[in-house]
């Protein structure tokens, strides 16, 4: 089995994978704390649009879709902030739109199903040099952005209020956040692709959680999840010849099955409740 990572498709599939996945956890971490869980779903969806944009116009179809995607985070932080739609609501609306300016887009466009496919259901295996790069060093800066504004960015996400309160400038480090998460979105399509962005999102986060560590320790143990289950996936996928994404994130889904069931049978101490109870979310910030 060793002798496949010698091939150049696979080592670039790996590399990016996990530097992706990686990002993918700990701006997951942030989305999901701030009750925007379905957020990377959202974005996605929206980038799908971008990407028919980018299709019909004949430019590189990542581009407008970073393009679309960081236009769509600001407006979903715009609608919620100006207008008090609450998050969800403005995620959804996001989400339908989205998917419907792509496929109506797309039909008109003439391109291949099998390119169409690619984008919904992430190529990974198939990601040129360049292509591998870009997600290599996207991820690279963005991590290095949360580094940055590292201790705002916490205080923000648990309690916005104090935050504006102790000085910090909130709005703008909510702007930051999304425009971040909606970067981090489009890089990740090529991993798991539009329909399954957000379970790379949520899944592993929500499975950390459940240990009920300080946030330092849960976002390294969702990235050590995340990236484990993109390695695994994707060897596994070549091996067995099945597809990349859906193994992936049927992984993670074992994980967090596992973690659920050491939880029952209280391996795991119930220190910790669900990734939507504010007594964990209080936890964490404690022990930040």
């Amino acid at each position: 089995m060793l002798e496949i990572l010698e091939y150049g498709f696979m080592q670039r599939a790996l590399l990016a994978g996990s530097a992706t996945a990686a990002l993918c956890a700990v701006m997951g971490l942030f989305m999901v704390l701030r009750r925007y869980s379905l957020f990377g779903d959202a974005v996605a969806h929206t980038s799908f649009g971008g990407i028919a944009v980018g299709m019909v116009a004949g430019i590189y179809p990542f581009w407008t879709a970073y393009a679309v995607s960081v236009a769509s985070a600001i407006l979903i932080t715009r609608m919620r902030e100006k207008f008090q739609i609450s998050g969800d609501a403005a995620v959804a609306v996001l989400l339908s739109s989205g998917i419907a300016i792509g496929l109506t887009l797309i039909s008109v466009s003439g391109w291949p199903p099998a390119t169409v496919l690619a984008f919904l259901f992430g190529s990974i295996l198939l990601v040129a040099p360049e292509e591998a790069a870009l997600s290599v060093g996207l991820s690279a800066a963005l991590l290095l952005c949360v580094v940055a504004i590292y201790k705002p960015l916490l205080y923000t996400t648990f309690n916005e209020r104090q935050a504006r309160a102790a000085g910090i400038r909130a709005g703008a480090i909510n702007y930051a956040a999304v425009v971040m998460a909606g970067i981090t979105v489009v890089t990740s399509v090529q991993l798991v692709g539009v329909l399954l962005v957000s379970a790379l999102f949520v899944i592993p986060n929500v499975t950390a959680m459940m240990y009920g560590y300080g946030f330092a320790r849960t976002a390294a143990l969702s990235s050590s999840i995340a990236v484990s289950v993109t390695i695994s996936g994707i060897l596994l996928s070549y091996v067995l010849d099945i597809a990349p994404a859906g193994t992936i994130v049927l992984l993670s889904i074992g994980f967090l099955a596992a973690t659920l069931g050491l939880r029952s049978l209280k391996v795991i101490p119930r220190r910790a409740g669900g990734a939507h109870q504010l007594p964990l979310l209080q936890r964490i910030a404690r022990r930040r």
